[in-house]
């Protein structure tokens, strides 16, 4: 099952930059080489960044591929380590929680509003900011939980030294 919804959230990820990188070519062709040039290229390349770039980072992101302070991290004792983690798991999911109600009425406040060219309600636009909300908390969660355990919390894979 995780196999799959993994596939799933794969390929939702390269449909959107697949989206993204037709609609820019057409702005560049239809601005550029025609004179005529389209709004609604434009919205789509940006509605499809935010969307890919939260998308990603909810759903495809391992808890290795995360951004970490690498050399502060690395340097310091796998206690201290396991310590970090819990204070940023800690704040960042009581942080995250604390703004869901508020995130969750500017959503909902926002199906008045449409985009120019498309009228696309930004409730949809801006519900993927809802769900990266809740899977932060749930990673953040796994992780605090590992820590608090004292599992698996090492140094982070550092890639190959480059010249």
């Amino acid at each position: 099952m995780r196999r799959i919804a993994r596939l799933f959230a794969d390929h939702v990820a390269v449909g959107l930059m697949g989206t993204m990188f037709a609609s820019f070519l057409l702005q560049i062709a239809f601005r550029y080489v025609l004179n005529r040039p389209l709004g609604w290229t434009e919205e789509v390349t940006v509605i499809c960044w935010v969307w890919v770039v939260l998308w990603t980072a909810s759903f495809i992101l391992t808890d290795d591929e995360e951004v970490r302070f690498d050399i502060v991290y690395g340097a310091v004792s796998p206690g201290v380590r396991r310590a970090f983690t819990i204070v940023t798991g800690v704040a960042i999911i009581v942080l995250l929680l604390l703004s869901l109600p508020a995130t969750w009425r500017y959503v909902v406040f926002m199906k008045r509003e449409h985009s120019a060219y498309l009228h696309m309600r930004f409730d949809f636009v801006y519900s993927i900011y809802l769900m990266f909300i809740v899977a932060a908390v749930v990673r953040h969660g796994r992780l605090l939980w590992r820590a608090l355990h004292a599992r698996g919390i090492a140094a982070p894979t550092v890639g190959p030294d480059v010249p």
